[in-house]
């Protein structure tokens, strides 16, 4: 048996519309309100899904045995890749959220975050080579000048270019300021790019007719440390007069990396030996430039936590009804009962189930403060989407994790074995901690940068029209307004002991963030069961619903209580 895939379309809706009524926000956005009814966007779901449930995730086993190779300085991905990678962009796809000036559908986040989390779950490996292209785009959108977005943006929206960024090198890390890649003038205004990248995604393969380079690099006479890179466009061709792949420029893969997941991606050591590069925006300003691409790819790698979660719970919850094993009464004890009546399968079923929905209603929620950002210039909006983006990243990519593995436990000594696919979504969901800053420099950002940077203004706001909101009639209202009351306190005192300690923030910062996650998934919940007065969805779902946020206020959200005692006075 392989692992199945079927799009959670209906929940999908469900958030969409009936929870957060994003409908609302595109009746007063003409760009939006003349394309966009709730009509018009269910189908885009489904043809999304169509090719994700049944071109893309039916081989993602077969990308995973076979993987990328390099001969001669060339990437071969999986051979169905191709086949897939070209209906995707048929179909629009590439360009989903791109400026229409340009070619682009010019559809908003809220959507194309259902689009992310549908790809990861169907083959995470293959939604990269889209996915990095997607956020270079908006770095180029932003950024590059009305000419260079002529030249760059029609291309790869329809997927005939990709892209990709490339910051890190062997020595630095994560510590950008310490790169030595160099950027030498010319005369003509362009410049010549030196160095070495390592881990950088689809920097060679074989799907599309050029690759576009996002490159950080530093000029001569640049500030030290990250105040001193700028930022370039290096192609892997460099475009002729009439915009086409032209010269092949003086940059190569020097090998790929063999890893513990997502084989069918390309991650690539790629050597820039002297490339033609062209500046994108301000000199020395490129780490600015780069982080309005990278807080794109940390809001999709989020996606790819609940995507391979949601495909773990769909193919466990399926083998817990078929599997015979044990006995939970004495009624017949010569016959087994089906292993989704044992309470601690139940536990793992509920708690994947919980914190998949609660995921993808938080996603909702971040992706629409992006798009009031975007469309009506909401400065609420914004601070709200980046205080809210490293728990995005982090905390949905930990629980990404936890929940493929719990899912796999499901399945028992069957989950371990490759044909299976779950250890397939184990390997391949365990990078998504890792890559886009690790989940401890997420925590850093959130509790060091957004959090301490303001004072706490942004977040305690929050909690307050959090608590405003609630119902204290209501018993897991009740329980809500409680854990609030205390975290409002505790950042209180976290930041007033940062003041004085500076050390203490970056010590606790993985804590405080975690447990902004989990309580602002009992947000979720309370908003979801909220919205079944006015859903018209079936009465078994609804139960369904009250159930699962019953029992993650019972049995998840009180995980809260350890991270408030570690970090109370």
């Amino acid at each position: 048996m392989s692992s199945q895939y079927q799009a959670p379309l209906s929940d999908m809706q469900f958030q969409l519309f009936d929870v957060w009524q994003v409908q609302q926000h595109w009746q007063q956005v003409p760009a939006l309100a003349e394309q966009l009814e709730p009509e018009t966007a269910q189908a885009i779901l489904q043809e999304a899904a169509k090719i994700c449930e049944q071109q893309i995730a039916p081989q993602s086993q077969l990308a995973d045995q076979t993987g990328v190779r390099l001969e001669q300085g060339e990437v071969s991905t999986p051979e169905h890749y191709k086949a897939c990678y070209q209906a995707w962009c048929e179909g629009g796809w590439a360009g989903f959220s791109g400026d229409p000036e340009y070619g682009g559908m010019g559809m908003p986040k809220v959507l194309s975050m259902m689009l992310d989390e549908m790809m990861c779950s169907a083959d995470i490996a293959f939604s990269l080579y889209p996915g990095l292209t997607a956020g270079a785009c908006v770095t180029l959108q932003q950024y590059a000048s009305d000419e260079v977005k002529a030249l760059y943006l029609p291309k790869l929206y329809n997927g005939e270019w990709s892209a990709t960024m490339c910051l890190t090198e062997s020595h630095a890390g994560s510590d950008l300021g310490l790169m030595r890649t160099k950027a030498e003038p010319q005369a003509d205004g362009s410049y010549h790019i030196s160095g070495s990248k390592i881990f950088i995604t689809a920097g060679e393969h074989d799907l599309t007719d050029n690759i576009i380079h996002l490159v950080l690099a530093k000029l001569p006479d640049a500030p030290a440390g990250s105040r001193g890179i700028s930022l370039f466009i290096v192609p892997k061709f460099i475009p002729d007069a009439a915009g086409q792949p032209g010269t092949r420029n003086a940059l190569h893969c020097g090998s790929i990396e063999h890893k513990m997941g997502i084989h069918g991606s390309a991650t690539c050591v790629m050597n820039f030996d002297g490339a033609v590069g062209y500046l994108l925006g301000d000199p020395h300003k490129g780490l600015a430039a780069m982080f309005t691409m990278m807080n794109y790819e940390r809001l999709a790698m989020g996606s790819q936590g609940l995507g391979a979660a949601e495909r773990a719970w769909q193919n466990a919850l399926a083998y817990a009804n078929d599997r015979l094993q044990g006995r939970i009464s004495e009624r017949d004890a010569n016959k087994a009962e089906p292993i989704i009546r044992h309470p601690d399968v139940q536990r793992m079923l509920y708690t994947i189930q919980s914190l998949n929905e609660a995921g993808r209603s938080f996603s909702t929620w971040v992706a629409l403060q992006l798009d009031k950002a975007k469309y009506s210039d909401d400065e609420q909006g914004q601070q709200l989407a980046n205080l809210l983006t490293p728990i995005a990243k982090a905390f949905m990519t930990d629980l990404g994790l936890e929940c493929t593995v719990q899912a796999q436990q499901v399945f028992g000594g069957h989950g371990y074995v490759k044909e299976w696919g779950m250890e397939q979504l184990v390997r391949d969901v365990r990078i998504a901690q890792i890559y886009e800053g690790t989940n401890g420099i997420q925590a850093a950002d959130f509790l060091l940068r957004k959090v301490a940077g303001d004072k706490g203004a942004v977040l305690q706001q929050l909690y307050r029209e959090i608590e405003s909101w609630l119902d204290t009639s209501n018993v897991l209202h009740q329980q809500l307004a409680s854990y609030l009351l205390r975290c409002q306190q505790l950042t209180e005192s976290l930041l007033k002991r940062g003041s004085e300690n500076k050390a203490l923030l970056a010590d606790y910062a993985y804590d405080f963030m975690t447990l902004n996650g989990y309580l602002l998934y009992g947000y979720m919940w309370l908003k979801q069961i909220e919205a079944l007065e006015r859903a018209e969805i079936a009465d078994e779902t609804k139960q369904q619903k009250q159930k699962l946020a019953h029992f993650y206020f019972a049995r998840i959200l009180p995980r809260v209580e350890t991270f408030i005692a570690i970090m109370q006075d």
